[in-house]
């Protein structure tokens, strides 16, 4: 495995919170979650929040950065984090290194890659996937779902591992910056950066990766097993709360998402804010019912297996809990 040595290893020198989940003040219980990156992509667990979904359940989530899965799932693995949302790819490098307390997905947020890709040359109206021959693209970590999506893509497009030129040296959070700073041809952008981009004049959305790359299984919530049933209480609160977060996500036009979307990116505008969930509705980006199935769960391994990444197949059970998912949306439904 070439993964978990680099998961491990981060976790070792993760720095602990003084205080893990537990009880505050107010009666709510703070589940601390580490996001691979903050984005309108997640724009569902920031309505949770500021809709009081999950104060409704009991909750208070305190976020933390770790740009990148490898951090995240190191954040979960050291006890750092209660809960890691990032690339099930992660939990799936841990499992199959035959770790114990296995990091398993208790629910799917995000069913297509989120990154749009950004260009120097406003080429729009003209763009196709073969101009990308020979190109280099910024498109995030090697062996990071966003990075082997994209790979995937040019290869679906009939791409020969000579005409494909990516970047993998820079780090997922400066990504945008080197590219600004002229690095690349091309680069992944996910929004609100891809769009605030495009209107400073510093580039140009010419594609959407998702809609490309279709549906995959892309961020997920993970938790150790241990914390999982130790917790069923609030993880069902959790994603109950989740769930009608996606449901007004999907349900609602862009503008009124968007207003409660504001404290999250103060520093972006409304119209930004408001074209980043259009662009996201418009691919259907969100899992309604939040469960990992198993066809897509496959699509994830071709990804993997296609960008050599991949050591063996595995079967979905081995980190996947869909049951608390099922049973909390059937109540919902009912």
């Amino acid at each position: 495995m070439k993964k978990l040595p680099a998961i491990l290893g981060a976790a070792l020198f993760a720095l602990l919170p003084l205080s893990a989940c537990g009880g505050n003040k107010d009666g709510l219980k703070t589940v601390r979650i580490n996001e691979v990156t903050h984005s309108i992509f997640y724009a569902p667990m920031y309505l949770a929040d500021s809709l009081g979904y999950f104060k409704d359940e009991g909750i208070k989530i305190s976020l933390t950065n770790g740009g990148g899965a490898d951090n995240v799932m190191a954040a979960v693995l050291s006890g750092g984090a209660d809960i890691g949302f990032c690339g099930p790819e992660a939990a799936l490098y841990v499992a199959l290194g035959g770790m114990q307390d296995v990091p398993t997905v208790f629910g799917q947020l995000t069913q297509r890659d989120g990154s749009f890709l950004v260009s120097r040359k406003d080429e729009a109206a003209t763009f196709k996937w073969e101009d990308l021959k020979g190109k280099e693209i910024l498109a995030g970590r090697q062996g990071g779902v966003p990075a082997m999506t994209f790979e995937y893509v040019l290869r679906e497009h009939g791409f020969t591992d000579e005409e494909i030129n990516l970047n993998f040296d820079v780090s997922f959070n400066n990504m945008t910056a080197a590219f600004l700073e002229g690095t690349a041809e091309y680069c992944t952008m996910f929004e609100p950066v891809a769009s605030d981009v495009q209107a400073s004049g510093k580039g140009y959305i010419v594609a959407s990766v998702g809609e490309a790359g279709g549906v995959v299984p892309y961020t997920s919530f993970i938790a150790k097993r241990s914390w999982i049933d130790k917790n069923e209480k609030t993880v069902k609160g959790f994603l109950r709360a989740m769930l009608k977060a996606v449901e007004f996500a999907q349900t609602n036009d862009a503008a009124t998402v968007a207003d409660f979307l504001t404290d999250q990116f103060a520093d972006t505008a409304k119209a930004s804010l408001t074209t980043s969930v259009a662009s996201y509705q418009k691919i259907d980006a969100w899992a309604t019912d939040m469960v990992m199935t198993e066809e897509s769960f496959n699509r994830l391994q071709d990804i993997i297996e296609s960008a050599g990444e991949l050591p063996k197949r595995a079967e979905i059970g081995l980190f996947v809990d869909n049951s608390y998912v099922k049973e909390v949306y059937a109540s919902l439904k009912k």
